[in-house]
């Protein structure tokens, strides 16, 4: 008799985290959602999983902590280093990048062998306190210290009681980025899977409106492969931002330059600034 996906991976994951929903639904749903690839599932973790994680979080000091200000298009929280994890951090990672997740995720996306980031860089620990926002923007599509390309990105909502009025929610736009498509509530134990690639426009433009004591609190996570079916040359880009169609239309001349200067050359200008300034 053979056993369905489902059953095998809630066996191959049973410690780790229950699939509620069945494998082939989920592909069905990934494939086919607008406006780009995507999938959201509630309580895929184990509660207490991610019970640690907000302790943890709580935890932390400022100066494990960095203010992404970035030219009126970004301003977030983020964790500034994979050493900042802690045990619960370093526990949930045994999940997020063990084998059998890995082929979970290749199985509901159809992307082959994917790779983990240990080093989570631009992933991790993520915050935004009342006022903060991320403009719609498509993501960076190579993790420029490796190589790899980006395919997948995974956010693990943490936040309990939030409310609507709070704003917050992750929104997906079309590829013109005229309109959002989809909307998804930063709730706890709630998972969103997307594909990363342009123009895959999301972002959460409305500023917060939470109370100056809460967050918005989650977990990101990017998933990786060795090159792009079909394209040999994958160019590398930072995060691409969408025209503006609501807020301010400011460009400055620096966000014009982080987005055609090569990253490379970035932070080759950057040591030789260093060395002038020593």
């Amino acid at each position: 008799m053979q056993i369905d996906l489902t059953t095998q991976f809630n066996s191959m994951l049973a410690d780790k985290l229950t699939l509620t929903r069945k494998v082939e639904e989920l592909q069905a749903t990934y494939r086919d959602a607008k406006p780009f690839p995507h999938v959201v599932i509630d309580d895929l973790f184990a509660p207490p999983v991610l019970d640690a994680l907000l302790a943890e979080m709580a935890g932390m000091s400022c100066d494990q902590w960095k203010r992404v200000d970035n030219d009126s298009r970004e301003r977030t929280v983020r964790m500034k280093s994979a050493t900042h994890l802690g045990t619960a951090g370093e526990r949930f990672l045994t999940i997020a990048h063990s084998a059998g997740f890995l082929y979970l995720l290749s199985e509901i996306t159809g992307i082959p062998q994917l790779l983990p980031d240990p080093y989570l860089l631009g992933s991790g620990y993520a915050q935004m306190w009342r006022g903060d926002y991320f403009s719609v923007h498509s993501d960076r599509n190579v993790a420029y210290d490796t190589g790899l390309v980006r395919r997948l990105a995974m956010i693990v909502f943490l936040n309990k009681s939030w409310l609507p009025e709070y704003h917050g929610k992750l929104e997906l736009w079309n590829h013109a980025a005229t309109k959002c498509e989809a909307t998804i509530e930063p709730l706890f134990n709630k998972t969103v899977i997307f594909e990363v690639a342009h123009p895959n426009y999301h972002g959460v433009p409305v500023p917060l409106a939470c109370p100056p004591s809460r967050s918005r609190q989650s977990f990101i996570l990017y998933y990786h492969t060795v090159g792009k079916a079909g394209q040999p040359h994958v160019k590398p880009h930072t995060s691409l931002f969408a025209p503006r169609t609501h807020g301010t239309n400011r460009i400055t001349l620096r966000q014009i330059g982080r987005e055609i200067v090569p990253p490379f050359l970035v932070r080759a200008l950057r040591k030789l600034v260093r060395q002038d300034g020593g």
